[in-house]
């Protein structure tokens, strides 16, 4: 069995070469087209059509290999705690119950989405477009079955790992309340809804993964109510292909690209090194160095876990070392490495964009005052800290300090990528996705400059492109399965009617979703936040008359603080896993408090100042 379980992983791996290189070809594809469109005024329908689906390939046919490699996200805040054969039991139990059977379903009702489409010999409606449109609908297949067969792979591996006896249990006692709740109607106590979130936050909490559990906890619900049925699951294919066909959420798998070509490139540890022996010398200066090389880094790269991955690394041991307060330096670093949620080219404010329907460059645009407004809290809040009390940030008298050429030199790469690519966008030269493959042939141009440009980082970055971008959109599939049932079986009905007439405010409103967006940022990622409760809102916003950039500011800068806020903060994990023992846990949660509270200061801000988003 052995022997099957690591054939498939080479397919998957195969498979993800494949689309590895299909990133890179999007990349330059994107960039070629915009070239000729925008110098020769030439352009192809077709060509726009391959770019779309290189980019569905690059995630669909990466998920096997994201889930071979452990990168489909959880949370893990009672997950990590638990003994190395639970883990392996709930991963067990994961693959058999969850990804096994949403990713037959998706086969199942896939299959059937592809063939109707070759039978009608189905072509781009277009002139000029592609032809055979079944190809890229029967990659939605493959997603699935490449899926199923690294969840059989999975459980292959995983057996002799795990308590037989719990895996069997558990097994026998899920399967046993879904059929009680199929026997009993439960939904005289609850509504149906609320009982679906109920179940998924205990699911999530157990450690099981985030984008099967929201796909699987749908199919449950869809099987429990008399009202519908699993048929409601043909509309999942074309559902997936409309994320498909969306071009702006092209621009996630390149901009996390760009990203992770500078972050293998000695740019950015150029820029760390030379900004922080400039500032070092002032009382905290060494601190306000790293809050302009994260702002300088979120502008170039947007990328959090490099940015405070490098920053720990570089900064971290020389703080400690020159007598900086360990909380202060840990909180320092783990805030200004997440300012790329905020400060375009941001993940975040494309994901928004989509889900709030408006455009991305106007989300942009509308980010940067709030962006730069975060960075001098910060900085004033080090300054501040710093003079009252002295001991916490000592000026720092390094050995060398850096000459106006090589200062510039430090600064200059990243200042053309930033300007190259916001500015294509705020000038309305480029779209988002046209910008961000700018910005992965600049970041090449630059990685080739530095000497830093090899094989093996172009198969490292690309790979995990992959990774990040099958991680992303696969939750996005399970979020979709989600919502198809949740507003069957009249969640948004429920949610809307709530805020409508038992609120009937726009400010409590505010307050109650900016609220819960804060709490659930504690237990649960961005991108689950982003897929699954903001469409909820949506009809609301448009009910009350509230202008959606606003809102989509708003709800970014509060995400930004889940990066933050114990225990499941990711920039936390990523701290303390490049820290060591450097720094305590506890020192970290002391350190971050002050900036999660500027935070809510600069969200405050906006919210009272909405004309600060028009500047």
């Amino acid at each position: 069995m052995n022997s099957v379980a690591l054939f498939i992983e080479r397919l998957n791996t195969l498979f993800a070469r494949v689309a590895a290189l299909l990133a890179f070809a999007l990349a330059f594809l994107v960039f070629y087209d915009a070239f000729m469109r925008y110098l020769f005024h030439e352009g192809s329908i077709a060509l726009q059509e391959l770019e779309w689906h290189l980019f569905d390939l690059v995630f669909l046919l990466g998920a096997g290999y994201t889930l071979a490699h452990d990168k489909h996200v959880r949370v893990d805040i009672f997950y990590d705690r638990f003994s190395p054969t639970t883990k392996a039991s709930i991963a067990f139990l994961d693959a058999m119950l969850l990804v096994l059977p949403f990713a037959l379903l998706i086969v199942y009702f896939g299959s059937s989405f592809a063939l109707q489409s070759f039978l009608q010999h189905e072509a781009s409606s277009d002139p000029g477009g592609l032809c055979c449109r079944y190809v890229i609908k029967s990659a939605i297949v493959l997603f699935g079955v490449l899926l199923a067969l690294q969840a059989v792979a999975e459980m292959v591996k995983l057996w002799p790992r795990v308590k037989r006896n719990i895996v069997f249990g558990v097994a026998f006692l899920l399967l046993l309340v879904v059929g009680v709740l199929g026997w009993v109607d439960a939904y005289f106590w609850i509504h149906p809804a609320i009982l679906m979130f109920f179940v998924s936050l205990m699911l999530l909490m157990l450690g099981f993964r985030v984008a099967f559990v929201f796909g699987m906890v749908g199919v449950v619900f869809a099987y429990l109510d008399m009202d519908v049925s699993l048929d409601l699951f043909s509309m999942l294919p074309m559902r997936i292909y409309g994320i498909m066909q969306n071009f702006t959420l092209m621009a996630v798998p390149l901009f996390i690209l760009m990203g992770l070509i500078l972050e293998k490139s000695e740019i950015a540890k150029s820029l760390l090194e030379n900004l922080g022996a400039l500032f070092g010398e002032k009382r905290g200066g060494l601190a306000v160095s790293i809050v302009v090389v994260g702002a300088i880094l979120a502008a170039a790269t947007g990328i959090v876990g490099a940015s405070v991955v490098m920053m720990s690394v570089i900064t971290l041991p020389l703080m400690v070392r020159y007598g900086y307060d360990r909380a202060l330096a840990s909180g320092t670093i783990a805030a200004s490495g997440t300012l790329g949620q905020i400060i375009p080219p941001s993940i975040v404010l494309i994901i928004l964009g989509d889900v709030l329907s408006v455009s991305v460059g106007d989300l942009f645009r509308a980010a940067v005052v709030p962006g730069l407004l975060l960075v001098a809290a910060y900085i004033l809040y080090i300054l501040l800290y710093a003079s009252m009390k002295p001991e916490v940030a000592p000026p720092v008298r390094l050995e060398k300090r850096p000459n106006a050429k090589e200062l510039l030199l430090s600064i200059l790469p990243a200042a053309l990528l930033i300007i190259a690519v916001l500015g294509s966008i705020f000038a309305g030269i480029a779209t988002p996705t046209e910008s961000a493959a700018m910005g992965v042939v600049g970041a090449l141009v630059l990685a080739f400059f530095s000497k830093s440009l090899s094989f093996s980082m172009l198969r490292y970055v690309s790979l995990e492109t992959v990774k990040l971008s099958s991680m992303i959109f696969t939750i996005l599939i399970g979020a979709t399965a989600f919502s198809l049932v949740f507003n069957e079986i009249g969640g948004e009905e429920m949610i809307h009617h709530f805020f409508s007439f038992q609120i009937g405010s726009a400010d409590q409103f505010l307050f109650i979703a900016m609220a819960s967006i804060f709490v659930l940022g504690f237990f649960i990622d961005f991108v689950e936040i982003s897929f699954v409760v903001i469409p909820l809102f949506v009809p609301v916003i448009a009910y009350f008359h509230i202008d959606p950039i606003w809102f989509g500011i708003l709800v970014a800068m509060n995400l930004q603080a889940s990066f933050l806020t114990p225990p499941f903060g990711f920039s936390l994990f990523y701290l303390k896993g490049s820290a060591g023992d450097l720094v305590s846990t506890q020192q970290i949660y002391k350190g971050v408090i002050p900036f999660i509270l500027l935070q809510l200061l600069v969200l405050v801000l906006i919210y009272l100042f909405p004309q600060l988003i028009k500047v």
